[in-house]
């Protein structure tokens, strides 16, 4: 399988490797170190070498970061983990910290007066340090880039990967590697600047056409690259990642380097080259200052084109949906067939890559799969263990949280299910979520507008009830590469206006700490939305809904839904029998009739 059920998190060892940061942070002069789950690219998921956070505290989120200073130490974590990291670290070692509530700087003159702070330069970036520094403003409280210390006290930490880099195929991708390198330099002379540094990884191989396998999950690869004004691109990759295939791919606009020739090559430039402060780490902008190599700051130019995507990739990862909704229909079919208490947590992942698998196109699953029955349900990013297996029980429900990798595409879908005989007041709240996801789903937005402007759409059900949720609505997802793809969310937070090609999640949700948790999430893709009879007429944009397999209609309370949200979910169940029906089997198909009847 692709997934384990092993234990990762080990919170005893967290005391121990603790005092021995505290050790070195005396040893170099220092009142702190800063921690974070980052590697030198920046991407949201890390290999096992730069998983520091986790080996120093036990927290496996994909988001969050400690401060270590003398007396205490602060685990960050934002809405997603807050439930999730008391069980995972040594509370009476780490302190944990409502992030981003809780700035970094505030906490930092709260807890001390004077004192140097470290950092790896390699794992910050210059947007990231400045909001400290700026907060820490006319204090005695100094950020110093240093050496990692956790890197020198952490004697079995793994090698860095060194997975290979493969082609991509261009009748996929929509567009030859080449013509982007063109049409970006282009972008760059318009703008006076001679070459943008790109680091992150997924930017790298949308760029080149090209998939690594140094990150679990995520088929992106560790490399750096510039970009030049003339429309050559350089790629700074380990050698040992490069076979011929992929030389003869890249072709003459690419030049291979290896990666010690990428600080040379930083100082060699002539400038004005454009650094992204939002994912570029601090070591290159101390790279190019030393040289004097004059800098502007500017976004990574693959950050727009990568998220909008092309005909073919929208065609693509159409099919790769469908695939997907076959999969899982399966799945639903076998898992309606059990009874309370015959299965775990662990049956049902297992289960379900089983189905993925049987298509023989699973490349791997998009990350690990969640399935968090009664309270682990209330755990957002639960990952079940062979420790904390648990049986589905009469009455509760299960939230199950998946996706696959494919050559044409990457999913992620999230159904909550029943297991017996549900309450009416855990199906109340399933309605709200759900017709919070029926109100993304069929709305219709001005042109410009950014996922803050629609996220408390999905909400409002759930207000109206005095409930809510702590993470944001939807993320974006790309087409074989990561499942949380930036810069386009369905957040509060996200000021990116959605564009055509844009795909994103819609998943709201409802949790309840220690007695259950509520997930619906389909994947939707922006497009222009037809002129309506009577409409205004100005630019408007809807979404395409990708994601086709059935919702648990024994959670539906139909008398707490309009007229339009039970048609909505009729001609969805509709939609799932006539794209879905064809790809299954018999008992499935019959399964799919029942599931998909009228409400």
């Amino acid at each position: 399988m692709f997934q384990s059920f092993d234990t990762t998190a080990s919170p005893e060892h967290g005391p121990a490797r603790l005092a021995q940061l505290r050790d070195r942070m005396r040893a170099e002069g220092l009142a702190g170190f800063l921690v974070p789950r980052a590697d030198a690219h920046q991407g949201e998921y890390v290999a096992p070498h730069d998983a520091r956070l986790e080996w120093l505290t036990g927290f496996t989120g994909s988001a969050g970061f400690c401060i270590a200073l003398m007396d205490v130490a602060g685990v960050f974590v934002d809405g997603r983990y807050r439930t999730q990291v008391k069980h995972q670290v040594d509370l009476d070692a780490f302190t944990p910290v409502d992030w981003p509530e809780t700035q970094p700087a505030p906490w930092l003159r709260q807890k001390i007066d004077v004192g140097r702070i470290g950092f790896d330069p390699w794992l910050h970036t210059p947007s990231e340090i400045a909001r400290i520094e700026k907060g820490l403003a006319g204090s005695d409280i100094i950020l110093t880039p240093c050496a990692n210390l956790v890197d020198q006290i952490w004697p079995d930490q793994p090698a860095p990967p060194a997975g290979a880099i493969t082609p991509y195929p261009e009748r996929l991708a929509g567009e030859a590697h080449g013509d982007k390198i063109t049409r970006l330099a282009a972008q760059l002379r318009n703008q006076w600047q001679q070459a943008a540094v790109i680091t992150l990884p997924d930017s790298i191989a949308w760029l080149l056409n090209i998939r690594g396998s140094d990150i679990p999950r995520n088929p992106i690869p560790h490399a750096f690259a510039i970009l030049h004004d003339s429309g050559q691109c350089t790629l700074f990759a380990d050698a040992a990642k490069l076979g011929d295939d992929l030389r003869a791919h890249l072709g003459e606009v690419v030049t291979i380097r290896p990666v010690a020739a990428f600080a040379p090559a930083l100082r060699s430039l002539t400038g004005p080259v454009r650094v992204d402060p939002d994912s570029a780490p601090v070591w290159i902008v101390q790279q190019l200052d030393e040289a004097g190599v004059t800098h502007v700051t500017g976004q990574d130019p693959c950050i727009l084109p990568k998220a909008t995507k092309t005909r073919a990739e929208i065609a693509a990862t159409r099919e790769a949906h469908l695939r997907d909704a076959a999969a899982m229909c399966e799945f639903l079919c076998w898992f309606d067939a059990q009874s309370p208490g015959q299965i775990t947590e662990i049956d049902v992942a297992t289960a379900l890559e089983g189905f993925r698998r049987s298509s023989n196109a699973l490349l791997d699953i998009s990350f690990e799969t969640i399935a968090g029955t009664g309270p682990h349900g209330a755990i957002m990013h639960y990952r079940v263990t062979h420790d904390t297996n648990a049986t589905l029980e009469d009455g509760h429900m299960i939230v199950v949280d998946s996706g696959g990798q494919y050559l044409d595409g990457t999913t992620d879908i999230t159904r909550t299910l029943a297991m017996g005989d549900v309450g009416d007041e855990e199906k109340a709240c399933f309605t709200r979520v759900l017709r919070g996801m029926i109100a993304i789903s069929r709305l219709r937005f001005p042109r410009g507008l950014a996922g803050r402007d629609l996220d408390a759409v999905a909400r409002y059900p759930l207000w109206v009830a005095g409930q809510d949720f702590n993470h944001g609505t939807g993320h974006g997802v790309g087409v074989y590469m990561c499942v949380h793809e930036g810069p386009q969310r369905l957040s509060r937070v996200s000021e990116v206006p959605l564009q055509p090609g844009m795909i994103l999640s819609n998943e709201p949700g409802y949790y309840r700490e220690g007695a259950f948790g509520i997930r619906l999430e389909n994947l939707i893709v922006v497009q222009e939305a037809p002129d309506l009879p009577g409409g205004d007429p100005r630019p408007m944009h809807d979404f395409e809904t990708l994601t086709y397999v059935p919702i648990d209609r024994r959670l539906v309370l139909p008398g707490l839904l309009s007229d339009e949200e039970r048609d909505w979910l009729n001609d969805y169940h509709a939609a799932c029998r006539d794209k879905i029906a064809s790809r299954l089997s018999a008992k499935a198909q019959v399964w799919l009739e029942t599931a998909t009847a009228p409400l």
